[in-house]
């Protein structure tokens, strides 16, 4: 505690002297609140835990909102993907409001890949997405996190940086699921746009044609698609893989 400011009767302390002290007394002490302390790190520092507000309850309000089981979004999926997220939002600097979930459950003639802004409730994406040449024709069914594999990989991403590489405009992508869908980076698995990703393959073969295992999108809303994405949000690919459900640690 600090001894009060005594000025005895006849002496006179100089103005600055006094006004610096009054100062000291009426200051917080050091690493006490209130001092200008950032809700959120830089981008190069460790990322600050999760604001307070993202609850999973009250995003689940969303899903019915926007009649995501119309546009043929199970509420199930919906669900795990927000639990995911919530857990790489409390530990790594990302968007909290920007939830993209490709559904592989579904076959590749739906539109299923799902771009949601949770906080303005909007679906801001609902369109086709391929899947690897090796996963699968019609339907999705086999994974893998292996280079040189041409299979899709299951789980989280977080979004980097867009780049033009040889598939143009392109998003890359990082695994956040070590063992399932980290070698990410390594394997070049990006978003970019396919000419192989539309409707008259779909009239014609009765699918959309596959990729190398990237999430490739039609060519003609890649560009606006990958600059939503891109620099921080969570990416969610799906499927009732038996063991993906057992080996993952985000969707429990």
């Amino acid at each position: 505690m600090r001894k009060p400011l005594i000025v005895k009767p006849g002496k006179r302390l100089n103005l600055a002297i006094v006004a610096g002290l009054i100062l000291l007394l009426f200051s917080p002490a050091h690493g006490e609140a209130g001092t200008g302390k950032r809700l959120f790190s830089d981008t190069s520092a460790t990322p600050a835990a999760a604001p307070s507000f993202f609850s999973i309850k009250n995003k689940l309000n969303v899903y019915d909102s926007l009649h995501l089981q119309e546009a043929g979004l199970s509420k199930k999926v919906f669900t795990m993907a927000l639990k995911g997220m919530a857990k790489l939002v409390k530990t790594r600097h990302i968007k909290d409001n920007l939830l993209a979930i490709v559904d592989f459950s579904q076959p590749s003639v739906n539109k299923r890949l799902y771009v949601i802004d949770l906080n303005s409730y909007q679906l801001l994406f609902n369109t086709w997405v391929a899947h690897g040449m090796k996963t699968g024709k019609e339907k999705a069914v086999s994974f893998s996190n292996k280079p040189s594999s041409n299979k899709s990989s299951l789980g989280f991403y977080v979004t980097g940086y867009a780049y033009q590489g040889s598939n143009g405009y392109s998003l890359k992508l990082k695994g956040m699921e070590k063992g399932i869908n980290d070698y990410a980076m390594r394997r070049g698995i990006v978003i970019h746009g396919a000419d192989y990703v539309n409707e008259d393959l779909i009239n014609s073969q009765g699918y959309i044609g596959r990729s190398w295992g990237c999430p490739a999108v039609a060519p003609e809303l890649s560009q606006q698609l990958i600059d939503l994405l891109k620099e921080g949000s969570c990416l969610f690919i799906y499927h009732p893989s038996i063991a993906y459900m057992a080996k993952s640690q985000l969707v429990k």
